[in-house]
């Protein structure tokens, strides 16, 4: 006998076809029409993103505006990404006849614990959101944070990758930054303090020493990255048998190393030159013997 005509069975295999042919009925209508709309909507998200990371691509000489292009572009996929995903998954739980109610009452209980448990969380992602509003850094620049220094690889929502001159690789919540200290911005300046012995005639030191940076901004090599006169600031310290005079130089931003590698090469290598001795901050005192056998001193 077949089991189709036991009452039980029956009513189960026409609630199934019942149920089946609601679902193609109504289900499948809506999911479509929800992967349609996110299609939609992600293909508009992906041609706003590819414009602006081509944009970015063309600012050559505009390395900040670049860098801010990048970072928008990649916050703006990452977060229409997560809301497509969340609404493609509500419409599918209500298109196989779950009903959202319960779902939303439990999911906001489920927030208002999340809420209190992850509090730094909410936290890293207002402090990222502050971050890209007030243009504070952008990927590519350096910057110490949370007393961390090295160069912004990735910036998200939730933390801040950078990359030490090591190759050290920091992943910093958002949440720990106070304060930053960005070092790509606009300019930098490189200060070197040269150390002259007292006797060296402070005239003669300020002439040479102006001649060395004149000629350093004046090279080829380093005329496009120093972008202002030198100042040498003349007499700054006395101390000891030491006479310190700094020298600054308005450089672009993340080019000092460089400038100060070359001008103390040049230091050293003009003092040789000249015989100019450095400073020695310290004095020293020399204590001799008395000779017994020398006669004594007249009074």
């Amino acid at each position: 006998m077949p089991l189709s005509k036991f009452l039980p069975f029956r009513t189960l295999e026409d609630g199934w076809h019942t149920d089946l042919l609601s679902f193609l009925q109504r289900g499948v209508p809506k999911i479509l029409l929800a992967l349609i709309i996110a299609l939609c909507f992600q293909q508009v998200v992906s041609f706003f993103v590819k414009r602006m990371r081509k944009h970015a691509d063309r600012l050559v000489g505009n390395s900040q505006r670049a860098a801010q292009l990048r970072t928008a572009a990649g916050i703006i996929r990452a977060t229409a990404y997560s809301l497509l995903g969340f609404y493609i998954f509500i419409q599918t739980l209500d298109a196989i006849g779950f009903s959202l109610a319960p779902f939303i009452a439990s999911a906001g209980v489920i927030g208002l614990g999340i809420s209190f448990g992850a509090q730094s969380i909410f936290k890293d992602m207002l402090t990222g959101v502050f971050i890209l509003i007030e243009d504070q850094y952008n990927i590519g620049d350096v910057v110490k944070v949370a007393g961390l220094q090295g160069t912004v690889e990735s910036l998200t929502l939730r933390c801040t990758t950078l990359r030490d001159g090591d190759g050290t690789l920091y992943i910093v919540p958002n949440s720990q930054i106070a304060t930053v200290s960005n070092l790509s911005r606009d300019f930098s300046v490189a200060t070197l303090t040269v150390s002259v012995d007292t006797q060296v005639n402070p005239d003669r030191v300020m002439a040479l020493l102006t001649k060395l940076a004149t000629d350093l901004k004046a090279d080829e090599a380093f005329h496009d990255v120093i972008i202002a006169d030198p100042q040498i600031l003349g007499v700054d310290k006395i101390n000891g048998h030491e006479v310190l005079y700094p020298i600054n130089l308005r450089v672009r931003a993340n080019q000092r190393d460089g400038v100060l590698r070359e001008l103390r090469r040049r230091v050293l290598i003009a003092f040789d030159k000249e015989n100019i001795p450095f400073g020695t901050a310290s004095s020293t005192l020399v204590f001799q013997k008395a000779d017994p056998t020398a006669p004594p001193a007249a009074a």
